[in-house]
């Protein structure tokens, strides 16, 4: 997934893998392709009708992030719906073989956009548990127990998501999870959107969701190290409380370093969510880059039409 921030001259697009497909999200609306058994290429399309309150939140610092990614939620599941929903239908052998279709949509989501919401509590809280009862007799030192919590909570997400790749369904979701991002290089390059020349370009981008999870790790590490606490209980109250602080900053923090990635002395801040995307990102194959290049183009297609309704009507 690539979380749209604002660049100069280039528009900048955000989007997420799905069921045999890719969502993109435009200005105006966000739209999904899925593959069809048939081979055919299917869209599906939600309007942003964006509340006037929200749109100002999302232009202050470190507020953005948070309600960003609380919009993304709400958007992106309409679109996890309609693809899981799709692939049910057409695969309904496959589904009853294996897991249940309850499994598999929320496998799908906390790999998904929802990992920042339900996930990102379950990954918080755990950790503190787990280095207080491990730890907690042996290294008092506040500093010393919240690193041992970020490794943890590291050693914990790369295990998780390391656990469900192996699972056929996430590996394809994963190819178009590459899919997507080598769509949004090829674009952000200006070269024309064919599949010869998408395949071209890298499964990794800066703006991915899964740098922003690493992120959210290293900068809580920082940020709960400026806050003591004197019992389980207190820090644990600690982490709810300060989870959107984290949030933020690490949002600010994907979009500094996707500033900096052409530079060449600095470029490797960004590079610890790129070593994620090892894991989160497979190589596509042409169909499914063709799925993501479909959605992409729709997107704009549609994003035009509804930015310029005079001049479509007129042509």
């Amino acid at each position: 997934m690539v979380i749209g921030l604002a660049q100069q001259n280039v528009p900048s697009y955000g989007g997420q893998a799905v069921i045999e497909g890719v969502m993109f999200g435009g200005k105006q609306v966000t739209v999904t392709a899925i593959r069809r058994k048939n081979q055919e290429i299917e869209y599906f399309e939600a309007p942003r009708n964006e509340i006037p309150w929200v749109k100002v939140l999302k232009k202050i610092p470190f507020l953005r992030g948070i309600v960003g990614l609380i919009e993304a939620s709400a958007n992106g599941a309409k679109h996890l719906n309609f693809a899981s929903d799709r692939y049910s239908m057409e695969s309904d052998e496959e589904v009853s073989a294996g897991p249940s279709r309850l499994q598999m949509i929320l496998g799908v989501a906390v790999v998904g956009i929802l990992s920042f919401l339900f996930g990102k509590f379950v990954f918080t809280l755990v950790p503190v548990f787990l280095a207080d009862f491990l730890f907690g007799k042996w290294i008092t030192n506040q500093y010393a127990q919240n690193i041992l919590e970020g490794v943890i909570k590291l050693i914990l997400l790369l295990g998780y998501i390391t656990a469900i790749a192996q699972a056929p369904l996430i590996k394809r979701l994963f190819q178009y999870h590459g899919a997507e991002h080598k769509v949004i290089n090829a674009y952000e390059s200006g070269v024309d959107l064919t599949v010869e020349n998408v395949q071209k370009f890298s499964t990794l981008h800066y703006r991915c969701g899964s740098s922003f999870l690493i992120f959210t790790v290293i900068i809580g590490v920082v940020i709960y190290s400026f806050f003591s606490y004197d019992s389980l209980w207190e820090r644990v109250v600690q982490r709810i409380v300060l989870l959107p602080v984290v949030l933020g900053v690490s949002y600010e923090v994907l979009q500094f370093t996707n500033k900096l990635r052409d530079t060449p002395v600095l470029r490797f801040l960004g590079y610890p969510g790129l070593w994620l995307q090892k894991i989160t990102t497979r190589e596509p194959d042409d169909s499914q880059v063709e799925v993501a290049i479909a959605a992409f183009n729709k997107m704009r297609e549609r994003d035009h039409e509804m930015t310029n309704p005079g001049l479509v009507s007129a042509g």
